[in-house]
């Protein structure tokens, strides 16, 4: 299993020094054309959508899991930990955790004190430590130790919603999901590819807009995109391939000089140039 690279998972961004330097490299992008909005039916939405997501594709061929991990009950353990918590800050808290607690045993028999410590950096950590004790023992008494496979065995662990049992199950096993956090609800309002605010919901709209099988890459993709280019209070709306798709284009600066200072992440070069063709 592929171990997701260590990087600024919150923003995925590069030093400041690096990331002037890449962004004052990088092509500035020219003036994004917009399509003329008329009422949307059905067919018109799910054509968007897919218009959207195949740009997005370009933008982040490689996006994938930000939390660092080996195995199932690592990953399961990891996005325990990143409520209400950046995955940047999980992934330097881990490294001793999974050294000290191998196995569903392990976590089961935990000292509670001891663990807290482990995980104190992450936050909440009487109520996380709470959820991996009682997650281990589950497991133990259930699932001969092991992860279930399954969305609804998944859910009935303690820790475990279904956010997080998608993300287990399409990093993980490789059962497509649809991980609807904070950046993928407020993308796909913002876009209009669904009014719904309850996450269950959302799931459910988005994924009768995008093919099963890509489900998984649609979540990280979108997260990517979120993170990096779409930001909640000031989106690079001038520097953006989504942007001739996009019913809210505007609600960040469209100058183009204006929109690439906003770009973030590793990719900031390549997203630049992308709008500059």
């Amino acid at each position: 299993m592929r171990v997701s690279p260590s990087t600024d998972a919150l923003t995925g961004s590069l030093p400041a020094a690096e990331a002037t330097d890449a962004q004052s490299a990088a092509p500035v992008p020219r003036k994004r054309k917009t399509r003329a909005r008329q009422a949307e039916t059905r067919l018109g939405l799910v054509r968007r959508a897919r218009r959207m997501y195949r740009s997005m594709t370009e933008e982040f061929p490689d996006a994938h899991c930000e939390l660092d991990f080996t195995t199932p009950l690592e990953l399961a353990v990891a996005t325990i930990l990143s409520a209400q918590c950046t995955d940047e800050r999980v992934n330097l808290t881990t490294p001793a955790l999974f050294a000290k607690y191998r196995d569903a045993r392990a976590y089961a028999e935990a000292n509670r004190a001891e663990l807290e410590e482990y995980i104190r950096p992450t936050g909440f950590f009487r109520n996380k430590a709470s959820s991996l004790i009682g997650l281990g023992q589950a497991l133990l008494e259930r699932h001969d130790g092991e992860l279930p496979h399954t969305l609804d065995e998944l859910v009935k662990l303690p820790g475990i919603g279904r956010k997080t049992a998608n993300v287990i199950l399409g990093n993980a096993f490789g059962v497509p999901g649809i991980t609807v956090d904070t950046h993928f609800g407020r993308l796909v309002r913002r876009w209009q590819w669904t009014a719904e605010e309850d996450p269950v919901k959302v799931e459910h709209a988005i994924g009768e807009l995008i093919e099963r099988k890509e489900w998984t890459m649609l979540s990280h993709r979108v997260i990517f995109h979120g993170r990096r280019v779409c930001h909640a209070r000031k989106p690079a709306c001038g520097a953006c391939l989504l942007a001739a798709d996009c019913p809210s284009y505007g609600a960040g600066p469209t100058d183009p000089d204006v929109a690439a200072k906003l770009i973030k992440g590793p990719e900031a070069e390549h997203l630049l140039e992308l709008v500059s063709r």
